[in-house]
């Protein structure tokens, strides 16, 4: 809802969202020698903390983490928090489960990371969540393994957690001697209790030149540049790679350039397909760099193509930037010397070099590469990229403090003279904010006039604090004065420490005409001062998007699961962990509720695959399918699982793909020993994966599983289009009989009739908010494309009375008269909010008659005030996935809510509302459990009138959502999708998915209502959702609305029959009619209304 999610592409959401999988990173560079040129240049050196832990934040997932003897995942914003619990930083954090012992925990080799006698500094924000009442030990240990057969572990850091909040875990170690093996772990909670760990660093002191001072340079920065230690360090994309030498022997007789290797990139498929390596830790912006590389081809060709030297950017905001290098056209003949050369104006997050080019099937082959530092162009690390100029000014603070304030306390500029211990950043300055007493207190500059609305920014700032040894938030913030009120909005944060300097990096767009604007940098407590190293505000650079992906060779329908029916034993089935495995066949009994299932007629074959001595939840069959699946292809998964012996009651089962490093969701469900249940789910991939096994888990220790049934297989969704036409056509559409009387009715026969309809009656509709109706542009959009409107946070609970007692109905008044002029109906979102995190803070302080009392309150004062003015409200959100009311206040809270709304607000329908309901990826979550929560409800005598569907999905596949309608249709209920969004990066996708969602949908019969969660850019619950970009284009997801929008309108040419009518069938709206008649053309309007029976309207010509 009101929080942003990115995703995993590849996870079922249960309420926010990762990413797939990223390329390996690759290990540090061993250290290099100090050329003498290097040398004198020392007193210009600079000492800086190096991180040697791979994937620190969790960002690639566990990529390079091992969860030791239990299971592991990263709970990100697109995928769903571990229990609602919010990360200390960033958007990801480890969770380690299903703990059996103390020492179980997540570790990292680091064997090739360290050296003897120098002292790391361990830190890491960890946490604990079970079922606990004390705060429990937590440690991070070395485990040193040494030549012969011993082990010795060594305690790094021990702190006490708890389950209320992270806590910071620090310690130090220093090797004398270098084991053989050496392992990073933390561990420590009693067994049961989840370990979740934030962030890890294992930091040492390195001293870094000085770029700025750098006039010329020959140090290649590219490690292992000739091969000469094989592919150490390089990494393939999505082929294959080796190395020729001449004591291994040269491909085809060919002869190095140079040397006595060169690389050789085989079974390429793609033309970008080649060979990179990570150089994020050896470029820094504006610094010039030289490429040349020696490069030629072996295939069947007969001319020459081109070889590419390109950079590939991953910035902070998780978009990636492509820059071309160099070019040359290469033959299979000799070799030939591509050159190239680049300058980062900013520093992304990552950058890697790579080349690529050749088409597919022809090899690559590479003798050396080098790039070479020509030269510093004076840029900082946060400069405005050129031919922009910055809204900010005098940025880096060149001009001493001129344009800048102090924002309710002192700032002052510093020199490299140091502040303390600190030294700018970039360049020769740095400002502070002193004597700070409030948390909004900063530096500060005025930008009115500079900073114009409806145009999109990118702001970046280096930040650091001084006085506290904690990691605090620091924020960039912009005050606006629009006409009428005042409103801050974010642009940026991040935790920043004493210790390193830190970046923020944000984008933002002004809607409303605004008289006043102010920048400002705020956060850290009270008596902390915060330092600032530039800051820059410019207009962003717009992004091309992305090509429609080819989707090549796909077998839809086809199960890419082989032996499924077992027939030929265990043959490709392998174990997951120390589990066994074994066929049975089934009874006939208790196949005969699963056959009664046409679909699983056609693949169950009475035996199933038993897994046994199972130690661990995440034990059972498997199998590899790397090579079966094909990118951006939403695959569907099914299969009938049963609980085993060794256990009672009922468990979660769920389908699991170990994707690389990563665990991606492909479907839960709960079952029980008594019958077998039928599990479904989805995943699509949207990188190339070096290898993908799927399995099945769940059950606890001890417990057998069954599984039978297993498929995974390509949808073909054009294919269930045509069925969804003719549904459509059913559900939709009435046939309809225009009649026409009156003086020139009788001389109508054979006269020509065009019917247009101008409204589809169904209801589409969107969220809005108050700031982004002053975007005219969005504002139109809106009102052309909806018909019903939903507010995204103005009507909620924490938005109108965010302190007890000062209520705020003033923007939700605006919005009801901006849709009443509009003449959009609106639903009610939301009255209460089940789940914890989206209650006040001084509602949860409440407890008893006083939180009873602020619920009548809430129902009172809301209710009586737009009594008749909302058709629908949501009573309680998400009341399958929060307890936060009925812990407190009883099972009957719910229903109460539900009788008492309705007596104040009879008129209104009053909604259920929950997320992943309909796709099947999260058990906690389903038709079955909503249907049992609305019927205790209405045992209650809650006036329960419809159910509101989110429809926030990632992989949409149309017969799971529809078997999940019908099953909910038998309530006899209108059913509404409240909240739809789809997320996709690559737009094209993202238009299918739309389209498979909206079809399916609009031909359910239940269905009465679809409303987004959101159209414009940046304006989003999620990322990669939006239908148009922030500068007002229409990208493919919204041209996919729109000619769906099309498509469900009737146009009609006829002439009248001998009987004076004209007879058609269309879908539900208003028409207009123009008859051609003798005296000329008439012009009617009528109303197809919603019904079966045929429709007779007539018309008087």
């Amino acid at each position: 809802m009101r929080r942003r999610w990115g995703c995993l592409s590849s996870l079922c959401r249960p309420r926010r969202d990762g990413r797939a999988a990223a390329a390996p990173l690759p290990q540090p560079d061993p250290p290099r020698l100090v050329s003498k040129e290097v040398e004198e240049h020392g007193a210009s050196d600079k000492v800086v903390m190096e991180n040697i832990l791979s994937n620190n934040d969790f960002s690639e997932g566990l990529h390079l983490w091992h969860p030791n003897g239990c299971h592991g995942f990263v709970a990100v914003e697109g995928s769903g928090y571990h229990h609602g619990i919010r990360p200390h930083s960033g958007s990801n954090y480890a969770v380690l489960t299903r703990r059996m012992h103390n020492w179980q925990g997540l570790e990292q080799d680091i064997t090739e990371k360290v050296t003897v006698g120098t002292e790391y500094i361990v830190a890491a924000h960890v946490r604990v969540h079970g079922e606990l009442n004390e705060p429990v030990g937590i440690q991070a240990t070395l485990k040193l393994e040494g030549d012969g057969s011993s082990t010795n572990y060594q305690s790094v850091a021990r702190i006490s957690a708890s389950k209320d909040c992270w806590e910071k875990l620090e310690g130090s170690f220093e090797l004398k001697t270098l084991p053989r093996h050496l392992v990073f772990y933390i561990e420590g909670p009693p067994p049961g209790v989840d370990l979740l760990i934030d962030s890890v660093t294992i930091s040492y002191k390195k001293t870094e030149r000085a770029a700025s001072k750098l006039v010329s340079g020959t140090e290649n920065i590219i490690s292992n540049y000739d091969f000469s230690e094989g592919l150490h360090l390089w990494n393939p994309i999505c082929c294959h790679a080796y190395v020729a030498s001449q004591w291994s022997g040269f491909l085809d007789g060919i002869r190095g350039s140079s040397g006595e290797n060169y690389a050789v990139v085989s079974k390429r498929t793609e033309s970008w397909q080649g060979l990179e390596q990570d150089i994020t830790d050896k470029v820094s912006a504006g610094t010039a760099y030289a490429v040349s590389a020696y490069v030629r081809v072996d295939g069947n060709i007969h001319t020459k193509v081109e070889v590419k030297a390109t950079l590939r950017l991953h910035n902070t905001d998780d978009s990636t930037h492509y820059s071309p290098v160099g070019s040359l056209l290469a033959s299979k003949e000799k070799w030939e010397k591509m050159e190239g050369s680049f300058c980062l104006t900013n520093m992304p997050k990552r950058v890697v070099f790579y080349l690529e080019g050749p088409p597919a099937g022809v090899d690559l082959i590479i003798d050396s590469i080098n790039i070479t530092c020509s030269g510093y162009q004076q840029l900082k690390e946060v400069k405005v990229p050129s031919g922009v100029d910055t809204i900010v000014k005098n940025p880096h603070f060149e001009e001493g403090l001129n344009n800048w304030s102090g924002r309710g306390c002192n700032i002052c500029r510093h020199e490299l003279t140091a502040y303390g211990n600190v030294k700018p950043l970039n360049g020769s300055y740095f400002a502070s904010a002193t004597g700070r007493v409030h948390n909004w207190n900063g530096i500060q500059q005025d930008i009115t006039g500079r900073v114009q609305r409806k145009v999109l920014y990118e702001i970046s700032s280096a930040v650091r604090i001084f006085g506290s040894a904690n990691d605090t938030e620091v924020r960039v913030t912009l005050w606006v004065q629009e006409y009428g009120r005042e409103r801050y909005v974010s642009l940026a944060k991040n935790p920043a420490s004493d210790k390193q300097w830190t970046h923020l990096k944000g984008k933002f767009l002004l809607h409303a005409p605004f008289s006043k604007a102010v920048i400002f940098v705020e956060g850290p407590p009270a008596g902390i001062d915060i330092l600032v190293d530039g800051l820059v505000l410019s207009p962003a650079r717009k992004l091309h998007a992305a090509p429609r992906p080819r989707i090549e060779n796909v077998s839809y329908g086809a199960n890419v699961i082989h032996n499924s029916a077992f027939s030929h034993g265990l043959s490709g089935w392998s174990p997951m962990g120390s589990c066994r495995l074994s066929i049975h066949t089934e009874s006939p009994h208790m196949l005969s509720a699963i056959l009664k299932d046409p679909s699983a007629k056609q693949h169950i074959r009475g035996s199933y695959i038993l897994a046994t001595n199972r130690t661990d939840v995440w034990m059972g069959p498997s199998q590899v399918i790397t090579d079966k699946l094909r990118l951006h292809t939403t695959y569907r998964v099914s299969a009938w699982v049963r609980a085993g012996s060794g256990g009672h009651g009922r468990y979660h089962v769920n389908v699991c793909l170990a994707v690389d490093h990563q665990w991606v969701n492909g479907g839960q469900v709960e079952a029980d020993g008594d019958q077998w249940y039928e599990l479904k789910g989805a995943f699509k991939l949207e990188k190339k994966p070096s290898k993908v096994t799927a399995y099945v888990q769940g059950p606890p220790p001890g417990v057998d599983l069954r599984v039978m049934g297993f498929q995974i297989y390509a949808v073909d969704r054009k294919a269930r289009f045509e069925y969804l036409k003719e549904k459509t056509d059913k559900v939709r559409k009435r046939d309809v009989i225009l009649k026409f009387q009156g003086s020139d009715a009788a001389n109508l026969f054979g006269s020509s009739i065009r019917i247009q309809q101008t409204e589809n009656s169904f209801p589409f509709g969107s969220c809005i908010g108050r700031s982004n109706i002053e975007n005219e542009d969005l504002a139109d959009f809106f009102v052309e494309n909806f018909n019903w409107a939903v507010f995204e946070n103005e009507l909620k609970w924490y938005w109108t009375e965010a302190e007890q007692g000062r209520l705020n109905y003033k923007d939700s008044d605006e919005l009801l008269e901006f849709c009443r002029k509009h003449n959009i109906q609106v639903r009610g979102h939301c009255l209460f909010w089940e789940v914890e995190d989206s209650v006040q803070p001084w509602l949860r302080s409440l407890h008893g008659h006083h939180l009873m009392a602020a619920i009548q309150n809430r129902l009172q004062s809301l209710l009586s005030r737009y009594k008749g003015q909302f058709k629908h409200h949501d009573v309680n959100n998400e009341m399958l996935h929060g307890s936060f009311y009925q812990d407190r206040l009883g099972n009957d809270i719910r229903a109460h809510m539900f009788r008492e709304a309705h007596k104040l607000d009879p008129s209104a329908v009053l909604f259920v509302n929950d997320y992943n309901v309909e796709d099947r990826c999260d058990s906690k979550s389903t038709p079955e459990k909503l249907i049992e929560q609305i019927v205790d409800l209405q045992e209650r005598g809650a006036p329960v009138g419809g159910i509101g569907l989110q429809g926030h999905i990632t992989h949409p596949v149309g017969d799971i959502i529809c078997d999940s309608l019908d099953k909910l249709s038998i309530l006899g209920l209108p059913i509404w999708i409240t909240e739809l969004d789809v997320t996709a990066e690559n737009e094209h996708i993202r238009a299918d998915d739309l389209e498979v969602y909206l079809r399916e949908a609009f031909a359910h019969p239940s269905v009465e209502g679809i409303i987004l969660w959101g159209f414009w850019e940046l304006f989003m619950f999620r990322e990669h959702a939006h239908l148009v970009d922030v500068d007002g284009t229409i990208n493919e997801a919204g041209k996919r609305y729109i000619a769906l929008k099309q498509e469900w309108l009737t146009s009609i040419t006829g002439n009248v029959d001998h009987h004076g009518e004209l007879k058609f069938r269309g879908y539900h709206g208003s028409y207009t009619v123009e008859v051609a008649t003798p005296s000329g053309k008439v012009t009617r309007s009528f109303v197809v209304d919603k019904d079966n029976a045929v429709q007779v309207v007539t018309l008087n010509i």
